[in-house]
């Protein structure tokens, strides 16, 4: 249900904060006192396209939260929220609030999340039913009608395995599609992922080679400054006059000299003894490393053409010998779908053909359902349509069904049939589609009496009827009135109305008034109980007079006593 709703700076509205209770409400007021600023908010609230001209003169900015108590079990919201990154909340409450600035920014949110257009009104879909005197257009939409035909039969479960196999055969189509190439294109794609295939298989490429031969080409490249240090380094240690292996003996010696003249001397020639063997262990070490290095311009050919073969696959498929492995992967993959395509094409149409058989005998199953359906529901509204004035009225539903197997190309996910409702107010009339109803009275109380068939089945939590009791009145009105009450029994209900006799059986009463403040007009709107209330439909009646006075009270006893 709709818990709160508050409204700032919306046009007659500068701040005003609608506590509503459970149930059926009744908003009444005087034409032009802004009762339908409370449709407006909604809308605005719940993702409708904004006017900012909206916003009240003199304010930078409108706003609009509606707090909602979303503690139905199974809904759907509950899965959206969570899909869609949405903070769920806390105490099963759900806050939309929207904010429209004087420049035509709009920011929304749901709860504390930062929320899209499309996400409020998708979830404005759920929660909330609009029903005014120029807003049947959905009623008149043969998808819709579909939709009320199967809520009131039950039928989710039907219709969705029904959609389940629509969607599994536009998947199977869209994989049909993807196979579908002319023989000229299909060559060329065969020869590009054949060539791409055989050159990476070619370079029989190791993961982790590169390293290893961009360290072995480095030495191959610069193979002859190597040995020409090397040699150096060979030469100052061993072999040139006065190398230093040379030098450390003659040390050696004089320090042998010195401890035997001075035997204290002695620890002198550990040091220098331990050295010398470091230096010899060094050039044996580079002796070993210096063997190993040739000059071999073969090799570094050889070193060459390795190194610019890779990096030639890799400005090619990527930028390691991982992806070039990867790619050739993938190379192998297409060419392998493409090789057998003939035989994937076969599988996917023998798929496709048990798909449709599926298919036909789903939607054939689910248009049973519905023929059982329909006389059932026609008569239930017909009922409901004597109540609300119409004795004699006729209405029904006509359905037609796709009739081949071969037909079910143009097939959506509802099914193979299309409903049409079709009322006359009139004995001796046919019945014509509701489209060309001209009478939005009429529409109105067909609108009404398919609500209340509905009341069990249809699962929004909020009721929104904005004037729809035009054109009727006296015993009419009073059935109006009791009917909603009926339907508030599973769902809120709000009522704006110009009718005692319907505003009289709401659970609770606001009235919209305007008022003059610091020299500004504003709307206002408060629940009124008690005298307020009779006050209040006396005015509806006709007139502030005793006799008005004690007629709606009369009114509100009935009604009293009839609900108890």
């Amino acid at each position: 249900m709709l818990s709160t709703l508050r409204i700032k700076n919306l046009a007659l509205v500068a701040d005003l904060t609608l506590e509503l209770s459970p149930g059926f409400c009744a908003v009444t007021g005087e034409t032009g006192a802004g009762k339908s600023i409370l449709i407006g908010a909604l809308n605005l609230v719940l993702g409708e396209r904004a006017d900012r001209t909206l916003i009240r003169s003199g304010a930078d900015a409108c706003a609009v939260e509606a707090l909602f108590d979303i503690r139905q079990p199974h809904a759907p919201w509950s899965a959206f929220l969570e899909e869609n990154g949405l903070d769920p909340g806390d105490s099963g409450q759900l806050l939309v609030r929207r904010t429209l600035t004087s420049s035509g920014a709009s920011r929304q949110f749901v709860n504390s999340s930062p929320a899209t257009l499309p996400q409020l009104r998708q979830l404005g879909e759920w929660l909330v039913d609009f029903h005014g005197p120029h807003d049947h257009q959905s009623l008149l939409e043969p998808a819709r009608q579909l939709d009320i035909l199967d809520a009131y039969g039950r039928l989710a479960e039907a219709r969705e395995a029904f959609a389940a196999l629509v969607r599994r055969r536009a998947r199977i189509d869209a994989e049909r599609s993807a196979l579908v190439l002319d023989e000229a294109e299909r060559a060329r794609q065969l020869d590009r992922w054949r060539h791409q295939a055989a050159e990476i298989d070619a370079a029989r490429l190791q993961p982790d080679e590169l390293a290893d031969l961009e360290s072995e080409h480095g030495r191959a490249r610069n193979a002859a400054r190597i040995l020409e240090l090397g040699q150096q380094l060979i030469g100052r240690l061993a072999e040139d006059e006065g190398n230093l292996l040379a030098g450390c003996g003659q040390m050696v010696r004089w320090i042998q000299e010195l401890t035997r003249l001075d035997p204290g001397a002695g620890p002198l020639a550990a040091p220098l003894e331990d050295g010398a063997g470091r230096l010899r262990d060094f050039q044996n070490t580079l002796s070993h490393y210096l063997d190993r290095i040739e000059v071999d311009p073969a090799r570094l050919q050889q070193l060459e053409e390795r190194l610019d073969l890779i990096h030639s696959l890799q400005r090619k498929y990527g930028g390691s010998i991982a992806a070039i492995l990867q790619a050739g992967e993938a190379a192998r993959q297409m060419l392998d779908q493409l090789e057998h395509q003939a035989s994937e094409a076969a599988r996917l149409e023998a798929e496709a053909s048990r798909v449709q058989a599926d298919l036909w005998h789903a939607g054939q199953s689910l248009s049973k359902l519905r023929r059982r359906l329909i006389p059932k529901l026609c008569q239930a509204v017909r009922k409901e349509l004597a109540d609300l004035g119409f004795a004699r009225s006729h209405f029904e539903i006509s359905i037609e069904s796709i009739a081949q197997p071969q037909e079910m190309s143009r097939t959506q996910a509802a099914g193979l049939d299309t409903v049409d409702f079709q009322f006359t107010a009139n004995p001796g009339e046919p019945p014509r589609p509701l489209r060309r109803i001209a009478s939005s009275g009429e529409m109105a109380r067909v609108m009404l009496a398919l609500k209340t068939v509905l009341a069990a089945e249809d699962e929004v939590p909020v009721l929104i009827f904005d004037e729809v009791d035009a054109n009727i009145g006296g015993e009419t009105a009073r059935v109006v009135g009791e009917k909603m009450r009926r339907i508030a029994r599973r769902r809120q209900v709000l009522c704006i109305t110009h009718l005692a006799p319907v505003a009289v059986a709401a659970n609770s009463h606001y009235m919209v008034r305007k008022e003059v403040a610091g020299g500004r007009t504003l709307t206002a709107i408060d629940r009124i109980e008690g005298e307020d209330r009779v006050a209040e439909l006396a005015r509806m009646l006709g007139g502030h007079t005793p006799a008005a006075r004690r007629h709606a009270a009369a009114l509100l006893a009935s009604a009293d006593e009839s609900n108890r």
